[in-house]
């Protein structure tokens, strides 16, 4: 008991100092932010563009699908270009031309290597001179660098308009015709594209460095890693060696080894009554699997379009369906299926943790449903108006797209979200209350569960602490605080919980040993998953003490997961502990995949972009979505279809399972997964980080380098992994189907396995909830 005091009380200690570096981080990204001018003028005092221009054509490229259409500063999609990159490097190119042809009468590509290299002399001098006065809000270009701003804005007016002759290049972008229809508000884009081309080569006084730290790789402009880049980026290995090594001499010559707990006869989980909440929670599932099918079907199409630009198979689907559409409905629902498997397994587990259901709890999840339902539908149907521009600027950002990847919805839908996990997180305390007030062993475990259930029900509300117009590099702080912390950070704790008390149910292990492990793995992970989030800031405009804290802490989120083969064994051992545990084995054989894809797509792939030298070459290039891929799937789909499974187990105890279906999607799903990144996304990656450090991340973005021949083969070839994959959820629906068709899920070959049947016919008492009559437990869920 002392050990476990011990532990919360380092917790609590993790959690304080971590949110309070954040904070003071914060603190600093408000007061050091890239200025926005109130003016950008020729020294004659000709205006060209104002700080209205440039907020307003920030909401333009919020209200078009935002980071779902390119990229700024290297966040969102990775077909269109970093449109801040791109301006950066055409901008470069015109005033070299402007100069060349004017005083040698030449194109700047013909003239002779000493000519060349005296203009990109003066070139860079010009580009990284600030220009900002900070007394008057003006910022002052030359009269040559004017003209050469107004030659590529008139390339980005063409681009988003329906200038013929670039249509080639929208498809290679896959971006639609016409994608900003109003001449006025693709003058207001090109403003806030400069914007944020200017910072990240203009000189950030007293530093020698851009305000993006010289990110992103640009020759032209003198844009190379900074000496604290590469300080930071060594800084970080050594700790993630050192941290290896003191996790590796704990687990070897520290760690208590405890027998393994006795598993009983009979399945313990068969004792649980089945509540009218918990039976209400099927639809929950179904809705899971429906979103898991459309965000895949997204998905696939999405990754057509960077094939064909605008068509499949020739059929012109763009024209009704955008590439900013189906990516922004394929990232938003992967969040909402997850979401909504984590809410679904917290309402289940809760009668359950407690051990009763409070009155009026049914009704409660029937609410949440309806209004999780509205807010999902809801909001892809206001994001595809956004996407056509049918909105106002300003209503767009409310009822349409936000613009920002992950948090795309709009506005009025992100309060209703927020307000759905405020009923669900009081569903949940007023079921889990009885449980806090017990005084056992199995109380520490509820106590990880309840405040990981807090924590994801409010710390959501952080993604409404900026508004449309709120300064670029802030509202990137604060979108990672969702992303990072919310999705990244909580809701894994709430998923370390809920799986040490399935697994104390169980009898697999022992409370006392279940609630130190969680508590332990949730202190290393949290002291360097806190501050760790500023590793998606390194290049957002924020100074260089960001990316110290973030590179020296981030490195340090692998640690934990050096060790999670041992773990993932373990686990894979504990289905054999009893005849009954057969009946588990899915579930069981998702965790450990989930463990499996932790250390791969969040250990190995999460570090090969996390060191700042890696990042300033890697950033929005194909090697973020290998990452994602890997994580995002791999760790929280996977976990998500895993409860899943469980809820399912319990809801049809009497259910025949299909070995052979679970069988075909598990491994479908895997290695659908794995053949996705190894044949496709980690090659293109790969090939362009080459071409990043070579000639600059323009090029590796760029479509001359995009449609070269292998590289649109390369694309092909993800065909082969996501046929996988999809065959893996056809599988994976076509068993989910047949249980709630009360149809035998298969032929003779599925009958339960050895001591299942037993297990389900003469369940155990246990002493949580009470015994479960059989007439109960094969009552179907209702809603």
């Amino acid at each position: 008991m002392h050990s476990l005091r011990r532990l919360w009380l380092a917790l609590a200690a993790v959690i304080t100092a971590g949110f309070l570096i954040l904070g003071f981080m914060g603190r600093e990204v408000y007061r050091k932010a890239p200025p926005i001018p109130e003016r950008v003028q020729t020294p004659s005092g000709r205006v060209l563009l104002t700080k209205d221009d440039i907020l307003d054509g920030q909401l333009v490229y919020q209200s078009i699908g935002g980071q779902q259409v390119g990229s700024v500063w290297g966040h969102g999609a990775y077909q269109a270009p970093d449109w801040s990159a791109d301006w950066l490097h055409r901008e470069a190119e015109a005033q070299l031309d402007l100069w060349s042809r004017r005083e040698h009468g030449a194109a700047f590509a013909a003239l002779p290597d000493e000519a060349q290299a005296a203009l990109r002399a003066r070139l860079q001098k010009a580009m990284r001179h600030n220009g900002f006065d900070p007394a008057t809000g003006a910022l002052t270009v030359s009269d040559d660098r004017a003209i050469a701003i107004e030659q590529t804005a008139a390339h980005y007016r063409a681009l988003f308009g329906d200038e013929p002759g670039l249509t080639g290049l929208r498809e290679s972008y896959a971006l639609h015709n016409g994608a900003v229809p109003d001449a006025g508000r693709r003058d207001k884009l090109t403003a806030f594209f400069f914007w944020t081309a200017w910072a990240t080569a203009a000189e950030r006084p007293g530093t020698g460095a851009s305000y993006t730290n010289n990110w992103p790789h640009e020759p032209l402009v003198g844009n190379v890693p900074t000496t604290p880049n590469v300080i930071w980026s060594i800084v970080s290995i050594v700790l993630l060696l050192a941290g290896i090594g003191a996790l590796v001499w704990y687990h070897a010559f520290r760690r208590a080894e405890e027998p393994p707990a006795s598993a009983p006869a009979r399945d313990p989980l068969g004792g649980w009554v089945l509540t009218p909440s918990m039976r209400a929670v099927g639809k929950y599932c179904v809705v899971v699997v429906a979103l898991l099918v459309l965000q895949v079907a997204l998905g696939a199409l999405t990754a057509h379009y960077t094939v064909e630009g605008h068509e499949v198979f020739g059929l012109p689907v763009s024209d009704y369906l955008p590439y900013a559409v189906t990516r922004t409905w394929h990232v938003q629902l992967g969040v909402f299926w997850i979401a909504t498997a984590f809410l679904a397994a917290g309402l289940f587990l809760a009668p359950a943790v407690g051990g009763r259901e409070p009155r009026g709890q049914r009704l409660g999840v029937n609410v949440l449903f309806g209004a999780l339902v509205l807010v999902v539908f809801g909001s892809l149907a206001g994001e595809w108006l956004s996407v056509k521009q049918r909105f106002a600027l300003e209503t767009s950002f409310w009822f349409g797209h936000q613009g920002y990847e992950y948090v795309d919805l709009g506005r009025a839908f992100q309060i209703a979200l927020f307000a759905g996990l405020g009923l669900w997180l009081f569903l949940m305390l007023r079921a889990l209350w009885p449980a806090l007030a017990r005084r056992d062993l199995g109380r520490h475990i509820v106590l990880l569960f309840t405040g990981a259930t807090v924590a994801i029900g409010l710390f959501y509300g952080v993604g409404l602490f900026y508004g449309a117009k709120t300064h670029l590099s802030v509202m990137e702080y604060w979108r990672w605080w969702v992303v990072h912390l919310w999705v990244e950070g909580f809701m894994e704790v709430f998923a370390t919980a809920a799986i040490a008390f399935l697994f104390t149910r169980f009898g697999l292990l022992r409370p006392e040993s279940a609630a130190r492990a969680a508590l332990l793995s949730t202190c290393i992970f949290l002291v360097s998953g806190i501050p760790g989030t500023f590793h998606h800031l390194y290049f957002s405009g924020t100074p260089v003490s960001v990316m110290a804290v973030g590179a020296s802490f981030s490195a340090l989120e692998v640690v934990p997961l050096v060790l999670v083969g041992i773990e993932a064994h373990e686990t894979w051992q504990m289905q054999h502990r009893s005849g009954w545990m057969q009946a588990y084995r899915w579930p069981i054989q998702f965790f450990v995949a989930v463990a499996f894809w932790n250390f791969v797509g969040a250990g190995v792939f999460g570090f090969l972009i996390n060191p700042p030298i890696a990042l300033y070459y890697m950033q929005g290039l194909n090697t973020t979505p290998v990452h994602a891929h890997a994580a995002l799937f791999g760790v929280y789909g996977l976990l998500s279809l895993g409860l899943v499974l469980v809820m399912l187990r319990r809801l049809f105890p009497h259910a025949v399972w299909s070995e052979a279906r679970l069988r075909v999607a598990f491994w479908g799903m895997n290695g659908g997964l794995a053949l996705m990144i190894a044949l496709s996304l980690l090659p293109i990656g790969l090939a362009q980080a080459w071409a990043s450090v070579d000639r600059g991340l323009w090029y590796a973005r760029s479509a001359e380098f995009l449609q070269q021949p292998v590289l649109e083969a390369l694309r092909w070839m993800r065909l082969v992994g996501d046929s996988v994959f999809i065959a893996g959820v056809a599988a994976f629906v076509w068993f989910v189907a047949g249980l709630f068709t009360r149809r035998p899920a298969g032929a003779a070959s599925a009958r339960p396995a050895a001591g299942e049947a037993a297990a389900m016919s003469a369940p155990a008492a246990m002493s949580a909830p009470a015994a479960m009559s059989a007439p109960a437990a094969s009552r179907a869920p209702a809603g």
